[in-house]
């Protein structure tokens, strides 16, 4: 009860802080301007699930009814140069988990970092990150064109200690050639117990933008027409004997009566004698989907396999056929989502999922 009675508090101060904004200069709804210098925002993130499976070998169907993810925003610039983005989750909440209903689940810090700009070459990132690895790791959840994440992008986060790709630290950022070229370079806690004397983890990313750039701190999954990219990136994640590493591309193209969104990353994985219980791995994800703007409907395809070296035993693939309803954009869409899970050595299972989202940031 005391989750809930801390996210109450939570909401009620913000909107303390929204009926306040009113009476003050503001550059839009959920703004408030104290000079040119300090400014607050205010967000949120819902998103809405109706999700049945049947499991693997026959073993039951699992029916939820829950919501995903609920997010408050809080962001702003506390003095020229200087910024921060704070923002919490309750997720999975009403989702049957092992140990039961999970209706009051632990509100946590999903990110909290602040940001020194001292130029558009040189970021300066502080706190609880997202760790600078894959194009799909580092996407908005609110922008994705399939309904969620790759179901192997954060397959090193439990070894790590990580929350689903974030981990505490440090990270240097930037644009060069004309923005088209961003490097993050980032040193993160990693992994840590009571005796631990584990040095600490690195991890760093590169991507090259061909056509129109990106230079926000979250990657897009989509722009809904509105931009040209075509982004090639790869990356690094380290800790003693443990590393990983990436290669992904990312395109957003406009095309006829639409556009057209894909990517593909390939991910390696090799927890070492660091992470004894991440295997040596290769995964692979592609998605692909195609923007009807008439209809603000987007067919989407996603495939994702994983290959455990030197073993069958884990190796799983997963695709899932479905469609976006971009009936406001991301501020307010519905995605339905029909997903195949095969594990090797195992029969398949099916999954069948809708979405509703909120958001407003």
């Amino acid at each position: 009860m005391s989750a809930i009675r801390s996210f109450r508090s939570v909401v009620g101060a913000l909107g303390a802080l929204a009926i306040l904004s009113s009476a003050l200069p503001a550059h839009a709804q959920a703004v408030v301007k104290v000079n040119d210098d300090v400014n607050f925002r205010f967000g949120v993130i819902g998103q809405f699930w109706a999700d049945t499976t049947a499991n693997p070998d026959g073993a039951g169907q699992t029916n939820n009814l829950f919501v995903r993810r609920l997010r408050l925003m809080f962001g702003g610039q506390v003095a020229k140069h200087v910024s921060f983005f704070i923002e919490t989750d309750a997720p999975n909440l009403g989702k049957v988990l092992p140990g039961g209903k999970n209706i009051a689940p632990s509100m946590i810090l999903q990110d909290a970092y602040a940001e020194i700009s001292a130029s558009p070459e040189l970021m300066l990132d502080a706190g609880l990150l997202y760790v600078p690895f894959s194009r799909n790791y580092l996407q908005s959840s609110v922008s994705l064109v399939p309904i969620d994440y790759g179901p192997y992008t954060f397959a090193q986060s439990t070894a790590t200690q990580s929350v689903t790709g974030r981990d505490t630290g440090f990270q240097a950022r930037g644009y060069l050639a004309h923005q088209h070229f961003e490097y993050r370079v980032a040193a993160l806690q990693g992994e840590r117990n009571a005796t631990s004397s584990n040095g600490f983890r690195y991890a760093g990313r590169a991507q090259y933008d061909f056509l129109d750039t990106e230079t926000a701190y979250f990657y897009t999954g989509t722009y809904l027409g509105k931009k040209r990219i075509f982004g090639v990136g790869g990356g690094f994640d380290m800790q003693q004997n443990y590393h990983a590493s990436d290669a992904d591309t990312f395109f957003d193209l406009p095309h006829g009566p639409g556009a057209f969104t894909g990517q593909v990353d390939f991910n390696h994985f090799d927890g070492g004698t660091t992470f004894t219980t991440l295997p040596k791995q290769n995964d692979v994800l592609v998605e692909a989907g195609y923007l009807i703007s008439a209809l603000k409907l987007t067919p989407v395809l996603q495939y994702a396999h994983r290959n455990i070296s030197e073993t069958s035993v884990g190796d799983e693939t997963r695709t899932s056929i479905g469609a976006d309803y971009w009936w406001s954009g991301y501020n307010a869409n519905v995605k339905v989502a029909y997903g195949r899970i095969a594990p090797a050595g195992h029969s398949a299972g099916n999954e069948f999922t809708v979405q509703f989202q909120i958001f407003y940031y």
